[in-house]
Order: structure tokens, then sequence, then C-alpha cells
């Protein structure tokens, strides 16, 4: 890295520059973190307390949750300070520890969706050989490959983004330490650099989409084969949660990431907010509100 980067602070702009917005602002986004918490942590005690949730696609599901409440709590505590407080510095290490830490959760749900989507396939597709598939060290296996991968990812993308010269202005006209902004402070070519991270967030979000493009088409097909009614019904309903999350999260990091620097503009803290914030909090509601059994194990627990 050039320079002496220890003594080099960043002022983040934040959501918004009005004084007039930043305490609605604070109890609105105050309120999306709190509910991230409650909903995801449910989600996790609830799937530990109830034995009749002891299945691959609830274990796939408390560790999305783990992954959403780290993702959320990297960026909210920060933002929420930062629109109460004048003092918006933030450190080097600081800033780029941040980054590093969001890159590796975020990389994780990419792979994890991808593998949830998989999951689905082999119960729809496959169903009397799925415990053999789907078995407990192979569930252990996939979630540990997509740490794996999404620390590699991280390393990279933070080297790649923290790696060159900052000698010029500080300011990051964002809410949080993001690729795209604080690449704007760096004064030696970023060229290569961007070329690096645009391809190894290719690899991690199209390599997730093959795989739930593929599952998914696997599942129409099999769906559509089937003769009952009430069970293509089934078979539908068990994926429009998953489905509904992919799109969110997938379709604003698309936005955010698969598009050249000089095209980002102001809905880019907007999309920010979406799946950083507003994904995480959903997630627990959307794989909830409508399933059968998850209802079941919360009506035992309250006897």
């Amino acid at each position: 890295m050039g320079g002496n980067h220890t003594q080099i602070e960043f002022i983040l702009l934040g959501v918004t520059d009005s004084p007039y917005a930043q305490t609605p602002l604070f109890v609105f986004f105050l309120l999306i973190y709190i509910a991230t918490l409650v909903g995801n942590v449910g989600i996790i005690v609830l799937v530990r307390v109830s034995p009749s949730l002891h299945t691959p696609m609830y274990f796939f599901l408390t560790h999305l949750a783990f992954i959403d409440i780290c993702y959320s709590t990297v960026i909210s505590p920060r933002m929420l300070a930062d629109l109460l407080s004048d003092d918006k510095t933030i450190s080097f290490s600081e800033c780029m520890m941040q980054f590093l830490i969001f890159a590796f959760f975020g990389s994780a749900e990419f792979h994890l969706l991808a593998m949830m989507a998989y999951d689905r396939h082999v119960a729809i597709c496959q169903p009397l050989l799925y415990v053999t598939i789907i078995s407990s060290h192979v569930c252990w296996q996939l979630v540990a490959s997509s740490y794996l991968f999404a620390f590699f990812s991280a390393i990279i993308y933070t080297w790649c983004t923290f790696g060159g010269s900052f000698c010029g202005p500080n300011h990051i006209d964002h809410f949080f330490c993001d690729e795209v902004p604080v690449l704007k402070l760096v004064c030696s070519d970023t060229r290569s650099r961007e070329i690096l991270i645009f391809a190894f967030v290719t690899i991690n979000e199209v390599g997730a989409i093959v795989v739930i493009l593929l599952s998914y088409i696997s599942i129409l097909c099999t769906v559509l084969r089937m003769c009952s009614a009430q069970s293509r019904a089934r078979a539908f309903h068990t994926c429009a949660s998953h489905l509904v999350a992919v799109s969110l999260f997938f379709g604003t990091a698309f936005f955010m990431y698969l598009q050249p620097p000089s095209n980002h503009r102001s809905l880019d803290k907007v999309a920010s907010i979406i799946y950083t914030l507003v994904t995480p909090m959903l997630n627990p509601f959307i794989y909830t509100l409508r399933n059968k059994e998850v209802k079941g194990a919360l009506v035992k627990c309250r006897r």
C-alpha cells in the first residue's frame, strides 16, 4: 500500500446532509435495525428449540439469519451514530475493517442463497434421496465452503479497494465504507483494481445466480410433471420465499457492483439501504409469514 495509511482519516457524508431529515431517519433506521435483530435472532432461537425444524432447510435459514445480523450490524450502529453526531470521521483502519467484514458477510450470503436453492432442488426433484444427499455432514460442508469463498473474496476486495495511495480528498460520499466511493478517493490509477473487483464480483454473483437458475429450472420441470395440483402448489410455495429473498438481494447488488464506475449515481445510496438494511430485516418475515411449519413451532413454544 502506498503512503502512511495509519494517519489517514475519512469523513462519511452519510445518507443526507439535511439537518432536518437526520432525526427522522435515525428513528426510521433504528426501528429497521431493531426489527432485523428481533426477527433474525427469533428465527435462530426458534429453530434451535423446535425439533420439528431440525432439517437442512432450517439449518441453512439459521445461517442466513446469522449472516443478516452480522451484515446489518457492520453498517447500522455506525450509521445511526453519524446521524446524531457532527463528527463523522472514521480512521483508515476502521474504514478498512468495516469494508472487510461487510464484504465477507455479503459474499457469504451470495453463496448461501445458492446453497439454499440447491437444497430445494434436491428436496423437490429427488425427494427419496434427499436425506442421503443433504446429510448433516454435507450441510456443514456447504456452509463452510460459503464462508471460505467469502473470506478469500473479501480479502481480495479489500486489498483492491484500500491498496492504492490516498493523498487527496477524504470525504466518502456514502453512509459506510464501500468500494465505489472509496476508490474515488484513490490518487493512483485504479483501472486494474476495478477490473479485478468486477471479475470477482461477477464470479461470485453470476456463479451463485447460475446455481440458482439451474436449480429452479430443474424444479420447474419436475413440478410441471406432477399430476396433483396440490403437490404443485406445495412445491411452488416452498420456493416462493427463497425467490423473493434472492430477487431483493441480488437485484440491488447487481445494480451496485456490476455497472461501470462512471454510471454510479445518487440512486446508489437507495440501493445500498435496500440490500444492507432492508433485506436483512425482511428475510425473517419472507421465510416465516406463510410457513406452516414455523407457525406450528411457534404455537408449540407458547404452550
